[in-house]
């Protein structure tokens, strides 16, 4: 009797052609060799895992159905070859279903009508969609929540399918999704190594001191952390990567503190850029 109910249950999901994800999908390392992170924004209801510290950019949009004003949040990284946005999208009364919402941001029809699929995550409906040929594909997911929109864009090499679809499974919804607030970053955009023209260059990276708790232990190891080195010339953000015991993690960050260098430059004006550090330790 069980087994003809559970063959019940899946021919009813394949049958709605919708897609189900649990709160305890996983985040998925495979975006990213050691630097992947769960982020989020102050007042969204959205976190999700990229392999780098992405940009954000805030603007105002008019809604094309009324012409209505709302706030539009961009976050933007590349890795790997693969591009990764998230657009969050104010939905003001009246508000926008989530059909009205798809059919608004994809009026050129860039998914593949065969493709497309309703799925729910953490309770709110969504629809799923994807296009490309053999060697380039564009993944995207829209989303309706109590308060926004949100449409998720993986797109990148065939190859690189793995990390796009990872991507879209550690997406987070509700009123508390978690992970590094990036409004606490400044307000300009920040830039990766090959997004700028010439990256920022260290003039001088002091070296961490070893404490006397770790050379008693015999800890060793590398410390790993994202700094972000500003248009001014101030190291103004560290997050860790990966980190020691006894001490070792703390005399990293001093030390990335202390660096100094020159901005890096896009048409030869500085700009704040991020920059991955590594701190190597041995008794």
């Amino acid at each position: 009797m069980k087994q003809i109910v559970l063959l019940l249950s899946l021919w009813l999901v394949i049958v709605s052609g919708a897609v189900i994800r649990s709160q305890e999908r996983g985040g998925g390392s495979g975006l990213g060799p050691g630097v992947s992170r769960r982020y989020t924004v102050k007042d969204e209801e959205f976190s999700v895992i990229l392999p780098t510290p992405p940009a954000m950019i805030t603007t105002k949009v008019a809604r094309k159905s009324d012409g209505k004003l709302r706030l539009k949040k961009r976050l933007i990284t590349t890795f790997g070859g693969v591009y990764y946005s998230i657009e969050a999208f104010e939905n003001p009364a009246p508000k926008q279903s989530l059909e009205q919402f798809f059919d608004e941001l994809d009026p050129t029809g860039k998914c593949d009508p065969g493709t497309r699929r309703r799925l729910t995550i953490d309770s709110f409906g969504g629809i799923e969609c994807s296009s490309g040929d053999k060697t380039f594909g564009r993944m995207e997911e829209f989303v309706a929540t109590e308060k926004h929109l949100y449409r998720f864009i993986a797109s990148g090499p065939v190859a690189q399918r793995r990390a796009m679809m990872e991507f879209l499974s550690s997406i987070k919804l509700g009123k508390e999704p978690n992970g590094i607030d990036l409004s606490e970053f400044p307000g300009e955009k920040i830039y990766i190594g090959t997004e700028v023209d010439v990256k920022a260059r260290l003039l001088a990276k002091p070296e961490p001191g070893y404490t006397a708790d770790a050379r008693k232990n015999e800890i060793s190891g590398t410390v790993i952390l994202i700094a972000l080195l500003a248009k001014t010339g101030q190291v103004q953000i560290i997050r860790v990567v990966s980190g020691l015991p006894y001490g070792l993690t703390e005399q990293a960050i001093n030390a990335a503190r202390q660096i100094k260098f020159t901005p890096a430059l896009i048409d030869g004006t500085p700009v704040s850029m991020w920059m991955r550090l590594e701190y190597n330790f041995s008794p």
